[in-house]
Parts: C-alpha cells; sequence; structure tokens
C-alpha cells in the first residue's frame, strides 16, 4: 500500500507539472483523541474498572483537478497508542487503509458521474452521513449520476457489492453485518430557496439472504427501504430544521419491517448565542412481541451526532429494539473570539412498550463540549464530558446491567488539519 501511494503521488506531481489547467492539493488530518469511559455506550457494571486510551487517525489527502476531471485519494493508518510493539518491522494491526479513491467526470453543464470508493452525505447526516467522529469514518463503493443546476440536485447512487472478483459461478456474499449491504440504490433531490430548503430521498438496500441447516448457502437477497425527506426554514427569527422518514420492506430475511424517524427542532440565535430545542421519535418493537419489525435504523449516518454524545442508541447497538423517544434542548455559548461551549441536555423515553409494563423513562444525559477554534493556525481543541443518569427501565434494554453506577465520559481531541501543497497553473 505504502509503495503504491508512492507511485500515485509521484504520478499525481508529474501531470500538475505538465498540464496547464490542473491543480494539485494535498492536505493532512492527524487527530489524536484521549477517552475515559466509565458508561460509555452501555451501563457501568460492577466491580469493573473503567477504560483509558488514545487512538490516532493519520490521514492523508490527494486532490487532483481538470477542468472536466477531479480525483481523490485518501489514505489513512487507525490506531491505539502502543497497539504496535516498537522495533516491530511491520505494523501488526494492519491499521494502514484505503479512505477513498475516486475519479469525478464532468459530462456536460450540469451532468457528472462519480465513480469509487467515497464519503457520501447529505443534510444533517441522519440517513447518509460521513461519520468522522469515528477514526476510520464512513465510505461507499459506489458510482454517482449527478445533475446540478442553480439550487436544484438530483443524484442516483448504486453499489454492488463482491468480495473477490475470482468468482466463477453465483453472487453471494459472506461479508455479513448490519449495516453490511450487497446491493444499493438510491434517489436524493434536493431544492434550495434563499432561506429555505427541502430534500427527498429514496434508498433502497439490499442485503445476503442464507439457507441451508447451518444458515450459510447464499439464497437470494432481502431488501430494506427507506424514504422521506429533510426541510429547513424561518419562522420570524427562528430557524426550524426537520426530517420524517419511512422504513419498509425486510428487517432481515423473515421478518416484515415498518417503522418511522421524525425529527423537529428550532434554533434560535439572539446575537452570540445560540438556543436549540427539539425532538426525535423512532419506532421500535414491543419487548417480547412476535409480530412484524417496527424498529426503524438510520443506517449509513453519522448517529454519533445525534441522541447523545455517549452512544447509548443506534451506534452500532439499539437495533431492533423498543426504538427511542429523544426530547433535547442546548445552549452553544460564545466563550472567547474563536472558542465556544455547548451544553445540551436529552431526555430518554422507550417508544415502544417495555416489559412488564415498565416505565418507558430512559434516563437523562448532559453532554458540555469545548471548542478553541484554532489553538494554533490549523489547529482546533475540544474537551468533552458527558453524563447520564440512567432510569430504572434502561437495564431492561442493556442487557440487565446496574443502573445505579456512575455512568459517565470524558474526552480531549486534537484536529490538526494544514494545507501541505498547492500546485495551481493556468
Amino acid at each position: 500500500m505504502k509503495t503504491q501511494l508512492q507511485l500515485v503521488l509521484c504520478l499525481l506531481f508529474a501531470l500538475s507539472s505538465i498540464n496547464c489547467f490542473a491543480q494539485l492539493k494535498i492536505d493532512a488530518d492527524i487527530r489524536p483523541r484521549f477517552e475515559y469511559r466509565h458508561g460509555f455506550g452501555n451501563l457501568f457494571p460492577d466491580n469493573a474498572e473503567p477504560a483509558a486510551f488514545v487512538t490516532q487517525r493519520t490521514r492523508l489527502n490527494i486532490k487532483y483537478g481538470l477542468e472536466n476531471l477531479s480525483l481523490m485519494v485518501a489514505v489513512q493508518d487507525v490506531s491505539t497508542w502502543g497497539d504496535t510493539r516498537q522495533i516491530l518491522p511491520v505494523d501488526g494491526n494492519d491499521s494502514f487503509s484505503l479512505f477513498q479513491a475516486w475519479a469525478e467526470l464532468k459530462l456536460d453543464e450540469f451532468w457528472s458521474t462519480k465513480l469509487g470508493r467515497q464519503i457520501i452525505s447529505y443534510d444533517d447526516q441522519r440517513i447518509f452521513g460521513g461519520l468522522d467522529w469515528a477514526m476510520q469514518g464512513r465510505f461507499h463503493d459506489a458510482a454517482l449520476i449527478k445533475y446540478e443546476k442553480d439550487k436544484f440536485k438530483a443524484h442516483f447512487g448504486f453499489a454492488f457489492s463482491q468480495q473477490t472478483a475470482g468468482q466463477t459461478e453465483g453472487t453471494g456474499f459472506d461479508i455479513t453485518g448490519f449495516f453490511t449491504y450487497k446491493a444499493m440504490q438510491y434517489a436524493y433531490l434536493k431544492k434550495q430557496w434563499e432561506k429555505s430548503s427541502a430534500s427527498f430521498l429514496f434508498l433502497n438496500t439490499g442485503f445476503q439472504k442464507f439457507t441451508g441447516i447451518n444458515d450459510d448457502i447464499p439464497d437470494g437477497t432481502f431488501y430494506r427501504h427507506t424514504a422521506g425527506g429533510f426541510y429547513s426554514f424561518p419562522i420570524g427569527s427562528i430557524k426550524m430544521n426537520g426530517f420524517a422518514y419511512y422504513q419498509f420492506g425486510k428487517a432481515n430475511a423473515n421478518t416484515d419491517l415498518s417503522s418511522y424517524d421524525v425529527s423537529l427542532e428550532a434554533i434560535y440565535k439572539p446575537q452570540k448565542t445560540v438556543f436549540g430545542l427539539g425532538f426525535e421519535l423512532l419506532s421500535g418493537t414491543d419487548q417480547g412481541s412476535t409480530g412484524d419489525n417496527k424498529s426503524f435504523f438510520p443506517l449509513y449516518g453519522t448517529n454519533h451526532k445525534f441522541n447523545g454524545f455517549m452512544d447509548y442508541f443506534y451506534v452500532g447497538n439499539h437495533a431492533n429494539n423498543v426504538g427511542l423517544n429523544d426530547i433535547y434542548a442546548k445552549a452553544v455559548f460564545k466563550t472567547g473570539e474563536r472558542s465556544t461551549l455547548l451544553v445540551k441536555g436529552h431526555y430518554f423515553l422507550a417508544n415502544a412498550e417495555l416489559a412488564n409494563n415498565a416505565n418507558s423513562y430512559l434516563g437523562t444525559e448532559i453532554d458540555i463540549v469545548f471548542t478553541q477554534k484554532e489553538l494554533i493556525k490549523n489547529v482546533v481543541l475540544n474537551l468533552g464530558y458527558s453524563h447520564m443518569f440512567a432510569g430504572d427501565s434502561m437495564s431492561l434494554i442493556k442487557g440487565g446491567r446496574p443502573n445505579n453506577n456512575t455512568n459517565n465520559w470524558a474526552w480531549a481531541r486534537l484536529l490538526i488539519r494544514p494545507t501541505l501543497f498547492t500546485s495551481t497553473s493556468n
């Protein structure tokens, strides 16, 4: 991989030097993050020690542009400090990977196509997002057809996943997981006006179906469909944002799906302080139900952004569960010329019925994040603290863990993102 990167760099430098309409830009993204976890993602068990570690992303982004052609290659290393022995000749954890590799061809004034490994991100990133909080990020191996004119855009995406090109029979796809699709198609439409916008998304994701005694024989594909849209508009001095999505089709090979996700948020910004109030309702399935699945899951979004930073819901968890009603309020205070303090509170309730008619209240979470936008040039500092005040019913959806222990999380991060090289000639 490293040898291939060197070849790509040499080729791009050569191209930029001989083409009079080319631009080459190289930038870095280095972000070490320390975390102290004492109930992050799940209730803290009895007689356990908290976790603490430092992870780091080291990413190199290479962008090359011509009049009708753009290229992007991004490689990265994601590792935990100390996970590789100091004098080991190779990285024993295989942490080096190709994050993006795409080409975009401009077909005419309004039409283009983008092919390869790429980030797909729309609106507030609830359904499609780059998941930048996660060190590894999220990408799709896909082909996009794009139409963009004035303040209207229409994107059509297609993906078909296989493990190898060496197959001579069949299209069975053995890489399993809730997010890992065998096929994907979507249409995304967006219209913008002076102070408002509206979008519509239809997403079709297909997952490998298996049969046989050991459930290991490929047997077709089952599909989950997601349809809905995002909107933003002003009411006087208040900005309203919201979305509504409906999921249907199959939750798995044998279970029908019918679920929803709706949200509305009001933002008010008098002078230097931002205030927000909102709710999100994600439908769920009653505990003990044997009928249709009614649990919505935001498949490819930046889920860490929603429902509390402690990731108790929908961040690789809470699938096919009782859903969530999240009522929240937030305020962003300007604490200096380039610094802010975010304070956000969430009030969580189960959307569906809990076992034995238990109280629907799950807990309250408080999130605090301080941001220094320019600690020095190209460097951003973030400091965060979150605390979960879990209700009795939280144990019912978290494996029976006790709810009376302290559940908190603290973190510190540096974002170092300098531009290393820019070459433009015309």
